[in-house]
């Protein structure tokens, strides 16, 4: 079973990048999750203790992203991806997406993306 729970839109400010300019004034960034998982334990039982609460996973992602300054979104991307996976063992894969929708680019564009998926193996 793959239900979904999905997190779009959260918004952040960090000071990820590669240039001095970016992690001295910072910038938005856009935080969206798609966590995969069996939510029918959840449905059964009505009960938050059984699923991913997406609160919960929103202050997450935002600590992260509102925290130590990193080169890199995928790094980003990745502790958030990573960190779901810890924390919820319910999940069978999280994919978070950051996007940087002021990055330092010298040409008009719609948008900067990383994806960051991870998933457990079954064995």
């Amino acid at each position: 079973m793959a239900d979904r729970i999905e997190l779009t839109g959260l918004e952040c400010f960090g000071y990820h990048g590669v240039f001095e300019e970016e992690k001295r004034t910072g910038q938005p960034f856009i935080v969206d999750i798609t966590c995969w998982l069996d939510s029918t334990p959840a449905a059964a039982s009505d009960n938050v203790a059984d699923t991913v609460h997406y609160g919960e996973l929103a202050e997450m992602a935002h600590r992260i992203v509102t925290g130590p300054a990193r080169d890199l979104i995928e790094t980003v991307a990745a502790e958030i991806a990573d960190t779901a996976m810890k924390e919820w063992p319910i999940l069978h894969a999280v994919e978070v997406t950051i996007h940087k929708p002021l990055a330092p680019i010298g040409l008009a564009f719609a948008d900067v993306a990383v994806v960051a998926r991870r998933s457990r193996r079954k064995a």
